[in-house]
């Protein structure tokens, strides 16, 4: 199953530099990755234009989003990842409560038409 999310970053390309250049191979601290592989996420890519990002992920069928924010929470490294990504990223208007990450709905696949 793929689910994609959303947010915006700072208005500040020194920001959004710093925050790419946080996520480049070796930059993730090993406890992030391990969560998130941990929580039944098989893939993770995010793609940015201006300041919007959208973050796909493949995960497995009992994902469960509210338990992998419990145990990012309960794990001081990945909290502390959380909290330094926060100072570069801004909720949408219409994210849920105490989320930066908006879920979207998907309205079209191309599969489901002939």
């Amino acid at each position: 199953m793929i689910r994609v999310l959303t947010l915006d970053l700072v208005d500040d390309a020194g920001a959004i530099a710093e925050y790419e250049r946080w996520h480049r191979p070796g930059n993730v601290p090993l406890a992030v990755l391990a969560a998130i592989r941990a929580a039944g996420i098989a893939e993770m890519e995010i793609f940015r234009t201006g300041t919007r990002l959208v973050m796909t992920m493949t995960v497995a069928p009992d994902f469960d989003p509210l338990a992998k924010a419990d145990a990012d929470a309960a794990d001081p490294q990945v909290a502390e990842w959380e909290a330094r990504m926060g100072q570069f990223q801004r909720a949408l208007p219409d994210a849920p409560d105490g989320s930066r990450w908006t879920p979207m709905t998907p309205i079209f696949a191309l599969r489901d038409h002939s």
